[in-house]
Formats: C-alpha cells, sequence, structure tokens
C-alpha cells in the first residue's frame, strides 16, 4: 500500500460564517494541496470536510497518517462513532449528532474503502509545519 501522510485544518470566520478547508497530502517526493470552503458554515464543519475531501482525494487503498488539530474531528472518529451508530445515530445523551451528515460521509471513507488510517492530534497554530500549511490552506479556501 502507498504510504501517504495527510494533514487537514478547518477555518471559519465567525461560528457561524463563512470557512474554509485546506489539505496537504504527501506522498513519497509528491505533494498535493485542496482547498475550499462555504459562504455559511461552522468551524467543525469545515475540520469535517478538510479530512474528507483529503480521504475522498485518495483513488486506491492507503497506509495513511493523518494529522488533525481539532479533538471533535479525532475523538468523533476514534471513540464516538461507534456509539452513534449504536444509537441511531444519537449522542448519549439522545440528542441527534451534530453534522451527521459529514459523520456519515467520513465513516464511509475510512471504513469502506480499504484505508489502513492512523490519528494523529497535533496542537494547532503551535508551529508544526504541516499543520501550518493545511491552515494557510483552509484560511485561503474561505470565501471573500
Amino acid at each position: 500500500m502507498t504510504e501517504v501522510t495527510i494533514y487537514t485544518d478547518g477555518a471559519c470566520k465567525g461560528n457561524p460564517g463563512p470557512g474554509g478547508w485546506g489539505v496537504l497530502l504527501r506522498a513519497g517526493d509528491a505533494e498535493r494541496e485542496l482547498f475550499g470552503g462555504e459562504a455559511s458554515t461552522t468551524n467543525n464543519r469545515m475540520e469535517l470536510r478538510a479530512v474528507i475531501e483529503a480521504l475522498a482525494a485518495l483513488k486506491r487503498p492507503c497506509r495513511v497518517r493523518l494529522y488533525v488539530d481539532s479533538e471533535y474531528v479525532r475523538k468523533g472518529i476514534t471513540e464516538w462513532l461507534p456509539g452513534w451508530k449504536a444509537r441511531g445515530w444519537k449522542t448519549a445523551a439522545r440528542q441527534p449528532v451534530k453534522n451527521a451528515d459529514l459523520w456519515r460521509q467520513l465513516d464511509e471513507l475510512v471504513n469502506g474503502r480499504g484505508h489502513s488510517i492512523e490519528w494523529h492530534w497535533v496542537r494547532g497554530h503551535a508551529g508544526d509545519p504541516g499543520n501550518e500549511r493545511a491552515d494557510a490552506l483552509a484560511n485561503r479556501g474561505v470565501p471573500r
């Protein structure tokens, strides 16, 4: 399997407000940058969208090291998702899962595409070069 390192980030100018997502993909010596945004969204939606777009860009199963600065995304996919699914997309408090549309997309990409994914959390705005580039891309994606 091809080894890929991915950094993702989301940005929002107001929450809700205009937002963007950014992705830095690395495989060997090759790099690819992706970014986009929405006119009215939230930071959490942009964090999720960044990971979704990153994994959707992979055309075959890969061994992925995925770096996020969002505990919401990391904990959601590694801890909370099985319970949400078992409860019919409800939280432990029996409330509807926020952003369930995006969580379902992410679930399919993570569990239905044959990738082997290692999830890593990095502190945002702390000088990690990959995270800083993903942050700059996310800000570039914010509609003006």
